[in-house]
């Protein structure tokens, strides 16, 4: 993954170089090794083995399951919630809402369902989000028809598509008549089907999506459906911090991307394809960028262009943090170099357990060098990883020195003489020799 230039804006968070704070590293003193027939050594090759860390230290700790990483959040609503999970698992985070919101009660359609509703009651509502169900009883009660909503909700058969609806129904006094064990609309929709809906009235609840799908099936039984679009998702006011997130993507500035709504990963999709970078949106997606979704029905949009996703077992945020938890260390392969224990993260490297911010343009070059872990890397090659460094390869050996020092264990990185610079990969073990 090539480290691209980070977001940044007044109203964004620091990304993670900034989170890094201002400490400057000097370079390290470069070795020339002219005595040496094959490697230089490092600075520190010969201070003998890396002294274990007390395990009673509090400081020998091991690092968050995020450190190291940086996540965007694409999110409108809980934004902060989710910011802030993944704040203290340690990632860094890169927010930029890709919505916002039309207030309920200046919702025209919204109003116009609610009043069809009390005219004509339904037979079935379908409740899909507690948020959405709370405001559209704030939204009538705005506009003079609580109560006459409450009344014919009190008449029908209210459906609860999870736990959190459930809550919001039973605190306005209502009594769901079930709710699905794996809380999916595909569930209800099911149990629509098998009970059979021709000639009946059914109220869906929207929430900020069309769900054309289910619509559409429910009519194919017979039903005269009514969508109540709760919200709407309308592209947010100020696009700058979500062009600052899609470049971010692009240049592999992040490790993960997530999505905890349909509408969000459709807008991301559509202001990528405005401004051109659709193909490009896609391949860090489908080959660098982790994308994580809150659910099946979030990741619909993204499965759509032949984006593969993960999503939690349970759709919620602390279930989709857990899953960020397991996944991106485990996409970073742990290296044995120089007898330490060596972690490429997205913008810090682990050193045994001890996390290293690393500059961008010493992740450019460590990532070289650990695509060939072990090989040596010329220095041409190198030079052309550095951003910006022009055709002196000079430039390779200030970043080499000044990454060097970020790492605190020179010894990784070995100079070869006349040719360039290797990762001092540990030879693997010697198979034990067979018996007999």
């Amino acid at each position: 993954m090539d480290e691209g230039q980070q977001p940044q804006g007044p109203q964004e968070p620091l990304g993670p170089h900034e989170l890094q704070g201002s400490q400057k590293t000097q370079g390290a003193q470069e070795t020339r090794g002219l005595q040496e027939p094959q490697e230089s050594r490092g600075p520190d090759e010969h201070q003998g083995p890396h002294k274990p860390q007390d395990p009673h230290d509090p400081a020998a700790a091991p690092p968050a399951p995020l450190a190291g990483f940086t996540v965007g959040v694409t999110a409108a609503r809980r934004a902060d919630e989710l910011a802030a999970l993944l704040g203290r698992r340690g990632a860094a985070v890169l927010h930029a809402p890709a919505l916002r919101i039309v207030p309920l009660a200046d919702d025209s359609d919204l109003r116009a369902a609610t009043e069809d509703l009390v005219e004509r009651p339904p037979d079935t509502v379908v409740a899909t989000t507690a948020i959405g169900f709370r405001g559209w009883l704030g939204a009538a009660d705005g506009w003079g028809l609580g109560e006459p909503l409450l009344d014919r909700l009190r008449g029908a058969e209210v459906l609860a598509r999870g736990p959190k609806v459930k809550g919001a129904i039973r605190a306005a006094g209502l009594t769901e008549a079930w709710s699905p064990p794996g809380e999916s609309l595909a569930e209800v929709l099911d149990r629509l089907l098998a009970e059979g809906v021709e000639g009946r009235r059914i109220a869906v609840q929207l929430h900020g999506e069309p769900l054309p799908d289910l619509m559409a099936a429910l009519r194919a039984g017979g039903a005269e459906v009514v969508g109540v679009p709760v919200y709407r998702w309308l592209p947010p006011a100020d696009i700058g911090p979500l062009d600052r997130l899609l470049d971010a993507t692009v240049s592999r500035g992040l490790d993960a991307l997530t999505f905890t709504s349909a509408p969000a990963a459709v807008s991301l999709l559509e202001r990528a394809e405005r401004r051109g970078l659709l193909p490009e949106l896609l391949g860090a997606l489908r080959e660098d960028v982790l994308p994580v979704c809150v659910g099946p029905v979030t990741a619909g949009p993204l499965r759509a262009r032949g984006v593969d996703t993960v999503e939690p077992e349970r759709f919620r945020l602390g279930p989709l943090v857990q899953v960020l938890c397991a996944q991106l260390p485990a996409r970073k392969p742990v290296l044995p170099v120089a007898g330490r224990r060596v972690q490429i993260r997205g913008h810090a490297v682990l050193v045994d357990d001890d996390l290293r911010p690393v500059p961008p343009a010493g992740m450019s070059l460590l990532r070289a060098l650990a695509r060939r872990p072990g090989w040596v890397v010329a220095r041409s090659e190198l030079l052309r990883a550095l951003p910006g460094s022009g055709r002196d390869e000079h430039a390779v050996e200030s970043a080499v020195a000044r990454l060097r020092t970020a790492l605190g264990a020179p010894e990784l990185i070995r100079t070869v003489v006349k040719r360039g610079y290797r990762l001092a990969l540990d030879p693997a073990p010697e198979p034990a020799p067979a018996d007999g």
